[in-house]
């Protein structure tokens, strides 16, 4: 998910999002403990994607408090 599609979102969107993303990032840890995982890069690009997450809602928080 690109940073200008995660701006387009409302927080509680933003939130919903965070939330689907670190649960399937949970799911695919157990997978890779377990050796079923199929592609390793998506542990990756879901970290990716929180991160982007976080720092957008962040921002927000920042700009409230000006």
């Amino acid at each position: 998910m690109k940073v200008k599609e995660i701006r387009e979102l409302s927080n509680e969107e933003i939130n919903q999002k965070l939330k689907e993303c670190k649960e399937e990032l949970f799911n695919l840890r157990f997978e890779q403990a377990t050796g079923s995982l199929e592609k390793p890069s998506r542990i990756t690009d879901l970290r990716h994607t929180v991160a982007r997450l976080k720092t957008v809602l962040r921002e927000r928080e920042m700009k409230e408090g000006d």
